[in-house]
């Protein structure tokens, strides 16, 4: 198999999996989460979201968050910002890298932020501008890449078209969210081998959430096709609330960060986690979240 020899993890459970829980967690408890994932080896962690606590309860108190997080460490603390204010608030807290969010569906972008696909990618324009401006890292999210829970399937050149905008306005790199977990071996094949006629695989990643089990078949397609960062979520965390399911309920989380690591493992491919710490903090969050560890091999080396 055509492998990259490293994997660079996006552990995005304090932002992605946290936000979509029903308990709330107290700010020491998000706190001592990264802390163990940083200690895990984990080299970039998505640790809050300078979002209203109006809309997304779960990331209020990100800015006390980040104050407490340690500052000699060369992991990347990366926040999610919506607008200038957002942007405003994670500059005012030291963030170094923040992360915008556009979608590859109308109806989908309509429902989360409440603006068309177009006027979310103009909202952007002085939100990046203002971020490169101030040596801030600016990375992109498409949601919906391979489905939407309201338009079905999406188009692959829609998602070009969002991936290049975000790319022009200055991210270094564009996150591919499978939102609602619906993608295949062959449907993520089929998208990127549509992106990589225009985009190098260097400048991709991969949000694959994990509703029908597909998720690490997905990522090890992905693999396959050169992309070297993939997003994840310790025990599993997460969810998304705007991605109602046939049968009332919502789709479920990222592929959780111990079975990745355990499949590269496998692969040998490095990623410089320690597996054991690494299921010590999904525990930890878990038992703190009073729920079942949604990892398998979390469950499994326990």
């Amino acid at each position: 198999m055509n492998l990259p020899r490293r994997v660079r993890i996006v552990e995005v459970g304090p932002r992605d999996g946290l936000q979509n829980e029903k308990i709330a967690v107290e700010v020491s408890t998000k706190v001592e989460l990264i802390n163990q994932l940083t200690e895990a080896g984990l080299s970039y962690i998505e640790a809050g979201s300078f979002v209203s606590p109006k809309w997304v309860p779960q990331m209020a108190g990100s800015d006390q968050v980040f104050a407490k997080l340690a500052t000699d460490t060369n992991t990347i603390y990366a926040a999610l910002v919506p607008n200038l204010r957002g942007l405003e608030r994670a500059m005012e807290c030291g963030v170094k890298e923040v992360a915008v969010f556009a979608a590859a569906s109308e109806s989908f972008s309509q429902k989360n932020i409440n603006c068309s696909i177009a006027e979310s990618l103009e909202r952007f324009k002085p939100l990046a501008d203002q971020a490169l401006a101030n040596n801030i890292r600016l990375r992109g999210y498409i949601s919906c890449v391979v489905g939407c829970p309201y338009e079905g399937s999406v188009d692959n050149e829609t998602v070009a078209m969002v991936a290049k905008q975000l790319l022009a306005m200055g991210c270094y790199e564009i996150s591919l969210g499978d939102t609602i977990g619906v993608g295949t071996p062959a449907s993520v094949e089929k998208l990127l081998a549509r992106l990589l006629e225009e985009i190098p695989a260097k400048k991709l990643a991969v949000h694959l959430h994990d509703t029908y089990g597909q998720a690490l078949a997905n990522v090890l397609t992905a693999l396959q096709m050169g992309i070297s960062v993939v997003d994840s979520s310790v025990a599993g965390l997460g969810g998304c609330p705007y991605a109602k399911l046939a049968n009332g309920g919502a789709a479920s989380g990222n592929v959780a960060t111990e079975d990745l690591v355990y499949m590269l493992n496998g692969l040998g491919i490095e990623h410089g986690v320690d597996i054991k710490k690494l299921i010590a903090a999904g525990n930890f969050i878990s038992q703190k979240l009073q729920r079942v560890n949604g990892s398998k091999v979390g469950i499994a080396l326990q």
